[in-house]
C-alpha cells in the first residue's frame, strides 16, 4: 500500500463477546496491531465503502471474524522470561520454539484468552502480525508463522492450552532464522522487530475429520509471467482446493489471466494437464489430535488425495472428468473418469462468479491503494448448493507489490548477442544489476529430484559464506525454488538464499514443471528487487553450461558449484516486455 493509503486503524477493545457478532474485528492489549492486521482493516474499510450486495447478491464478501493482540503484549513476554537472552544465532528454530513454550503469556492476556476460548469452537488460524510484516516496500509475506488449530475439543482447558500454544509458537518465529535473515536484508537489526498476533476464524466447512475452504486462492494485480493475449496489467489468479498453504507453499495449483479465464495454461496434452493439476490438498485435522508437536506448524493440519475430496462432495464446482471416448476433459464429475482439477465449472461455465469477484476485488484494493497489490482469499458454498446460491468469500491477506519503473530496454536481439549466459523472454522484476561476479549453480549433470532437501542444504551454506562477503551472486537451479514439495524443485527458505541478487529457475527433461508465481517466496524476492529467470531447457536460449564450468572454482558439494567470473556479470530485465539477460563482458574472448 501506498504510505498515503495506509492509516491507523483503532479496533474496538475486546469486550469477550468475540462471537457474537457485535464485533467482528477487536484488540487486546495496547500498542501496534502489525502490517498484516492493519491491512485487513484497510480491505474491511474497502468493502465497507463498496456494497457489493447488489452485484453478488448471494454471496457474503467479508474479512473472517477476528481479535488482534497487540505488540505491548509481546514486549512484555519477552521482558518477563528474558527470552531475549536466548542465543539465538547458535541455536536451532525448534530449540528457540521449546524455550518460548517454557515461557508463561502475561496474566493479563490470559483472562481475555480464557474467555475467547470459552465461546469459540471452530477451527481458528493464528497468525502474525509484525510491524515490518507487510509495510510499505518491506512485504514480509510468509516469514513468520501460522499455526491452525481446531479448537474442537470437548475440555477447555485443552482448547485454551493449545491456543496459548499457538500463540507462543507465533512469537517464537520472530527469531526464526529465516526471519532474521530477511530482517537483515532490510538493515535492520532482528531485536527492533515486535509481533502482534491475529486471532482468526477459519473459512471452512467440516467434512468428517476435515475442516477447509472448497477454494483458496492467490490474486496479484500485475502479472510477471504473461501468456499471449494476457498482459502484466491484467493480473493472475491462483487457486487451490483447500488451505491455502498449498498455494503459498508453491505448490501444484491452476493458474490463469482474470482476463481471459476461460484459457487453460499452455499444457502441450491433456496427459499433460492430468498430471500437472492438483492431486492433494491440506485441511485442518478436526479428528484424532496428533503426536505432541506445538513447534510444528502443521500439527493440527493434513494432507489428502482427491479421492476423499470426492468423498467429501466438494469436486462439483472445482473439477474436470477426462472422457476417454473423445479424448478431452468435460467439466463436471458427472460420469467416471479421471479428475482433473482446472475450476471449469466456475471459470468455463461460470456456474458461480468467482472471476468476476476476484477481479472486482483486486480493482478495489489497488484503487484504494494506489499501488499494485496482491491479495489472499477463500471460498465456501454451501452444502447441496451451486451456481448462484449461496457462498462465503472471505478475504484474508492484502498487501503491496513492489513493480520497479525504471526503464530498461531489452531488446529481443539481445537475447541472442555472444556474452549472454542466461537469457529468457519470462522473467521477473526489472532494473539492472552490475559488477556481480559470482555464481552458484547447481550442476546438472548431479540433479535429481530425491536430493533436492539436501541440495537446498549445501546452497544455504554456500549463501552464508558469500553473503558474509558481501558479495551478491547469481542463483541457477531445476524446478521451483522454495517449493513445500521437494520433486517439484529446491525447497530452500529465504535465509538459504538471501544473498541472491538474480535467481534462475531452469528446467530438464525430468523436472519440467511451471512456474512459481503464486507463492509468498517470490513475493518476498520481488519486494527486494531481485530478479528472477524462467529457461526452458528445450527452449531457443539454452544456459551456457560450458563457460560456467570454465570459471574459477571457489567451492564445490556434491550437487552445488559456487564460481567466480574474471569478468563482471551484468544483469538486465525489462519489466515491460519480460525478457531479461545476465550477460558476461568479455566471454566472447574466453
Amino acid at each position: 500500500m501506498s504510505e498515503h493509503a495506509r492509516v491507523a486503524h483503532d479496533f474496538p477493545a475486546f469486550d469477550r463477546k468475540f462471537w457474537d457478532g457485535t464485533f467482528r474485528f477487536t484488540q487486546i492489549g495496547g500498542g501496534s496491531i502489525g502490517g498484516k492486521a492493519s491491512g485487513l482493516a484497510f480491505i474491511r474499510d474497502v468493502l465497507d465503502a463498496r456494497d457489493l450486495s447488489g452485484t453478488f447478491p448471494n454471496v457474503a464478501i467479508n474479512v473472517p471474524t477476528l481479535a488482534v493482540i497487540a505488540t505491548d503484549f509481546f514486549d512484555n513476554f519477552i521482558q518477563q522470561n528474558k527470552l531475549h537472552d536466548l542465543p539465538f544465532d547458535e541455536i536451532s528454530d525448534r530449540r528457540i520454539g521449546l524455550a518460548f513454550q517454557q515461557a508463561q503469556l502475561p496474566a493479563e492476556l490470559l483472562g481475555d484468552l480464557h474467555a475467547l476460548n470459552s465461546q469459540v469452537h471452530t477451527p481458528l488460524a493464528i497468525r502474525s502480525s509484525s510491524l515490518l510484516e507487510d509495510a510499505l516496500e518491506r512485504p514480509f509475506a510468509g516469514v513468520y508463522a501460522t499455526k491452525m488449530i481446531p479448537n474442537n475439543q470437548f475440555d477447555p482447558d485443552t482448547r485454551f492450552r493449545k491456543l496459548v500454544e499457538a500463540i507462543k509458537f507465533v512469537y517464537a518465529s520472530t527469531f526464526f532464522k529465516e526471519a532474521r535473515a530477511y530482517i537483515r536484508t532490510t538493515g535492520r537489526a532482528p531485536s527492533a522487530e515486535k509481533m502482534a498476533v491475529i486471532i482468526q476464524e477459519v473459512v471452512g466447512l467440516r467434512h468428517d475429520d476435515r475442516f477447509y475452504p472448497h477454494v483458496s486462492g492467490v490474486a496479484r494485480s500485475v502479472n510477471f509471467y504473461p501468456v499471449a493475449p494476457a498482459r502484466p496489467e491484467d493480473g493472475v489468479v491462483s487457486l487451490a482446493l483447500g488451505l491455502g498453504k498449498t498455494v503459498v507453499d508453491g505448490g501444484v495449483c491452476w493458474t490463469y489471466s482474470p482476463a481471459f479465464p476461460k484459457s487453460p495454461p499452455p499444457f502441450g496434452s491433456v496427459d499433460e494437464m492430468l498430471n500437472s493439476t492438483q492431486t492433494e490438498f491440506w485441511s485442518v485435522n478436526m479428528g484424532k489430535p496428533p503426536a505432541y508437536d506445538p513447534v510444528n506448524e502443521v500439527e493440527y493440519m493434513q494432507l489428502a488425495d482427491l479421492t476423499a475430496a470426492e468423498h467429501d462432495g466438494v469436486l462439483e464446482l472445482l473439477a474436470s472428468t477426462y472422457d476417454h471416448s473423445r479424448g478431452r476433459l468435460v467439466p463436471g464429475i458427472w460420469s467416471a473418469g479421471a479428475r482433473a482439477l482446472n475450476f471449469a465449472p466456475l471459470l468455463v461455465l461460470e456456474q458461480f462468479p468467482l472471476n468476476a469477484i476476484v477481479s472486482g476485488m483486486l480493482k478495489a484494493a489497488e484503487e484504494s491503494a494506489r499501488a499494485k497489490v496482491e491479495i489472499e482469499f477463500a471460498i465456501t458454498f454451501q452444502p447441496d448448493t451451486a451456481g448462484v446460491l449461496p457462498a462465503r468469500f472471505g478475504f484474508l491477506q492484502v498487501r503491496p507489490l513492489v513493480v520497479s519503473d525504471q526503464v530498461v530496454d531489452v531488446r529481443v536481439e539481445d537475447l541472442r548477442d555472444e556474452n549472454v549466459l542466461v537469457a529468457s523472454e519470462r522473467t521477473m522484476g526489472n532494473g539492472v544489476m552490475e559488477d556481480i561476479h559470482d555464481v552458484v549453480f547447481v550442476r546438472p549433470e548431479s540433479f535429481s529430484a530425491e536430493h533436492t532437501p539436501e541440495i537446498a542444504l549445501q546452497i544455504g551454506e554456500l549463501n552464508r559464506d558469500i553473503s558474509e562477503s558481501k558479495r551478491p551472486y547469481v542463483l541457477i537451479g531445476f524446478g521451483r525454488w522454495g517449493s513445500s514439495h521437494p520433486s517439484l524443485g529446491i525447497p530452500v527458505d529465504w535465509s538459504q538464499i538471501s544473498g541472491a541478487c538474480a535467481i534462475v529457475e531452469a528446467t530438464l527433461p525430468g523436472m519440467n514443471v511451471e512456474l512459481s508465481q503464486g507463492s509468498h517466496f517470490f513475493h518476498n524476492l520481488s519486494s527486494f528487487r531481485a530478479s528472477y529467470f524462467m529457461v526452458h531447457f528445450d527452449g531457443s536460449y539454452p544456459i551456457h553450461w560450458d563457460w560456467l564450468n570454465a570459471q574459477e572454482i571457489c567451492r564445490e558439494t556434491q550437487y552445488v558449484r559456487h564460481v567466480r567470473t574474471r569478468d563482471p556479470l551484468l544483469v538486465r530485465v525489462d519489466g515491460r516486455s519480460g525478457r531479461g539477460v545476465i550477460s558476461a563482458t568479455g566471454k566472447a574472448d574466453q
